[in-house]
C-alpha cells in the first residue's frame, strides 16, 4: 500500500466551503422533513459508457457536453461557467464504486468520480488537471468541513494521459479507495470524528468535471485550490469515462430508501428499507436490464438469437432476390407473346389491306358482276 500524505492541495481541499467542495442536494432530510424515497440498486450492474445512454438511469447535469461515443463518454466543457456532470437515479446504502475512466487536462480543470447523498455525506475521487504525479482522496460527513483530517492526495503519474480504474469500497465500518487494484488509503469509522462524520447514508454515482480556476464563478481560494486560473483559449478540457461497476451491499428484495424514520445523527440505522414483493428486483435492475437503443438492444441478444436474425435477413434476402428474378423472367416471357400476338395482328392487318388494293384496281367493288349487267 502506498503512504497516505496529507499535502498542501489536499488540506486546501479540507478547507473549502461546503457550496464549492460539494455538489448540491435538493432536499436535506436532516433539516427538511418530506424528502423523496430514493430508487435503490439492490443488487450490482457494469455499464460500458460507450453504449446509448439509458436517461433513466443515467441524468444530465449542469451545462456543458456529455457525448456517448465507441470510445467512451466524454465530458466537455468549452467556456466559462460549464461543469457538465452526470449521476445515477439510484442509491447504494453502502457498496462498491469502479471507474474507469481518464481525468481532463488543464490548468485549473478538476475531474471528479463521487458518491454522495442528499444528506451531504460523501466520498471522493478528484484529480486536477494541471496535477500529472498526484491524485486526490477526500470524504464529508454531513456537509461538515471544520473538520480537517479529511483530504489526503497520493503520488500517481499521468492520471491525464491513461485510462485507470479507481475504485471506492464503502461498508459500515471502513471505506477503502483503489486504483487498479492496489489499495490506497482506508478509512475507519471511529478515525471520522468518531463516526460523526463518517459517510453512512445512501449514496448515488456523480462524475463530472468542472473550473476550479473559473475566476468569474470562484473565490481566489478555489481557484488556488484547482492550479491556478483557467486560459479557456486552451479549450475543450475533457475527461473520458469508458466503463463504472456499481454494487449495493444492501441486497435482497430492497425497493427503495427512505428518511421517514431519519433524525439530526444521520445514523444509518435511521434508514428505513423498503422491500418488493417477494422475488421481485429493485426497480433500478429491472430498469437497467432493458436494451436502449439499437446498439444496446443489440448487444442484449444472446448470441443464439444474434445468429438466428442474421440468418433470417439473408434467408429473407436471398428468397426477395429469387422472387424478383421468377418476376422478371415471367414478365420477359409474357412480354414475348405479347409481342409475337401484336406482330401477327400486324400480319393479318397487313394481308386484309392488300387484298382490299387489289380489288380497288380490278374496278370491282364487291357489288357482284349483276349489278354491272344492269347498267
Amino acid at each position: 500500500m502506498l503512504s497516505s500524505t496529507l499535502s498542501v492541495v489536499a488540506i486546501a481541499a479540507a478547507l473549502l466551503p461546503a457550496t464549492l467542495a460539494q455538489t448540491h442536494t435538493q432536499c436535506n432530510p436532516l433539516n427538511t422533513t418530506g424528502c423523496p424515497n430514493m430508487p435503490a440498486l439492490g443488487g450490482n450492474a457494469t455499464f460500458n459508457f460507450n453504449d446509448t445512454m439509458n436517461d433513466r438511469i443515467w441524468e444530465e447535469k449542469n451545462a456543458g457536453k456529455v457525448d456517448w461515443s465507441d470510445k467512451g463518454t466524454t465530458f466537455t466543457i468549452t467556456s466559462r461557467g460549464e461543469s457538465p456532470m452526470i449521476q445515477s437515479s439510484f442509491y447504494m446504502l453502502f457498496g462498491r464504486l469502479e471507474v474507469v475512466m481518464k481525468a481532463a487536462k488543464g490548468k485549473g480543470i478538476v475531474s471528479s468520480a463521487i458518491l454522495q447523498s442528499e444528506c451531504l455525506d460523501e466520498i471522493d475521487w478528484e484529480f486536477l488537471g494541471s496535477n500529472t504525479t498526484h491524485l486526490l482522496t477526500n470524504y464529508y460527513g454531513k456537509g461538515n468541513t471544520t473538520y480537517g483530517n479529511r483530504g489526503a492526495d497520493f503520488p500517481f503519474s499521468n492520471p491525464q494521459e491513461d485510462f485507470h480504474n479507481y475504485t471506492v469500497d464503502w461498508t459500515k465500518d471502513r471505506i477503502q479507495w483503489w486504483v487498479d487494484g492496489k489499495q490506497l488509503r482506508e478509512l475507519k469509522y471511529a478515525d471520522a470524528l468518531g463516526g460523526k462524520n463518517y459517510p453512512q447514508t445512501p449514496m448515488n454515482i456523480r462524475l463530472g468535471v468542472w473550473a476550479g480556476g473559473d475566476t468569474a464563478h470562484n473565490d481566489p481560494g478555489v481557484v488556488e485550490w484547482a492550479g491556478g486560473e483557467t486560459d479557456f483559449s486552451q479549450q475543450p478540457f475533457q475527461m473520458t469515462v469508458q466503463q463504472v461497476y456499481a454494487q449495493d451491499y444492501t441486497t435482497g428484495n430492497v425497493k427503495e430508501y427512505s428518511w421517514e424514520n431519519m433524525d439530526a445523527s444521520g445514523d444509518w440505522q435511521k434508514v428505513k428499507v423498503i422491500e418488493n414483493k417477494a422475488g421481485q428486483q429493485s426497480t433500478a435492475l429491472t430498469e437497467i436490464a432493458k436494451p436502449h437503443g439499437v446498439k444496446n438492444r443489440w448487444a442484449a441478444l444472446s448470441k443464439g438469437a444474434q445468429i438466428g436474425i442474421v440468418a433470417g435477413v439473408a434467408g429473407f434476402v436471398i428468397l426477395s432476390a429469387l422472387f424478383i428474378t421468377f418476376c422478371c423472367i415471367k414478365q420477359r416471357r409474357a412480354g414475348r407473346r405479347e409481342w409475337a400476338a401484336l406482330r401477327a395482328q400486324e400480319d393479318k392487318e397487313a394481308a386484309e389491306l392488300l387484298a382490299y388494293k387489289n380489288q380497288m384496281a380490278s374496278g370491282k367493288f364487291g357489288h357482284g358482276n349483276d349489278y354491272y349487267n344492269r347498267i
